[in-house]
């Protein structure tokens, strides 16, 4: 199988590139090998940046999986919940280089990032559950209640908005919009500038800022996942 996440350790940073040769769905070989590189950049206590392939972050969870319904689709939503609260909580800066679409899960690994680069073009950025069938999980729900900016929560969640890069920095998906050319040494710059930090400070400082979050998040786990409404939301 074709390395799914390549892991490159450079001086200030150690970067993660998933790439599936299609659209980066987030299956559980993609989780698994993402975490992968999230423990070598915690092993190596560097800042970590994680890109996608040329014109698609990712297009979300894997769509066979979930059509399949089932434990297998729970067992692969609670890994993405797991995945986003990894992240929201890293011992490290967290910086994505969106080199693309980035769709449902995708957008929402956005919303998980302490720094997001979107690259300009013809690219979607957003939450489409709504206008595919499905009704967005509780911890997406708060996920995107902590990130996007309050004028565009329920736009985004609830009319299933989607967003050029730009739109995503309005909306609070991203947190800066470069030309394609310029993201990758975007990025570097944004990992070299965090690695000055003092990174026992700065996660307390982000346990702290996002204290209330990571209470509600725990609320929407015990909805989603023990009392069923993931199951229920997606019939």
């Amino acid at each position: 199988m074709t390395e799914l996440v390549s892991i490159t350790e450079h001086d200030t940073h150690v970067l993660l590139t998933m790439d599936d040769g299609k659209a980066n769905a987030l299956g559980f070989d993609m989780f698994a090998a993402l975490n992968a590189g999230l423990d070598a950049a915690d092993a190596a206590g560097k800042v970590v940046v994680i890109a996608g392939r040329p014109g698609k972050f990712s297009a979300g969870f894997d769509l066979k999986v979930m059509a399949g319904g089932g434990d297998d689709m729970l067992r692969l939503l609670r890994t993405g919940a797991d995945l986003s609260h990894r992240l929201m909580d890293f011992a490290t800066p967290v910086v994505l280089a969106v080199t693309g679409h980035a769709l449902a899960m995708g957008a929402l690994t956005c919303l998980s990032a302490d720094y997001r680069i979107g690259t300009r073009g013809a690219y979607k950025i957003g939450l489409n559950e709504a206008a595919i069938g499905m009704t967005l999980p509780w911890f997406g729900i708060e996920l995107a209640r902590a990130r996007l900016t309050p004028s565009h929560f329920n736009q985004a969640v609830g009319l299933a908005w989607i967003y050029d890069a730009d739109g995503a920095v309005t909306a609070g998906f991203l947190d800066q919009a470069v030309e394609e050319g310029e993201l990758l040494p975007t990025a570097e710059a944004v990992a070299q500038a965090a690695a000055g930090l003092d990174f026992k400070a700065h996660r307390n400082s982000k346990r702290r800022i996002r204290e209330q979050f990571f209470a509600r998040f725990s609320r929407a786990l015990e909805a989603d996942f023990d009392e069923g409404e993931v199951m229920a939301s997606a019939g």
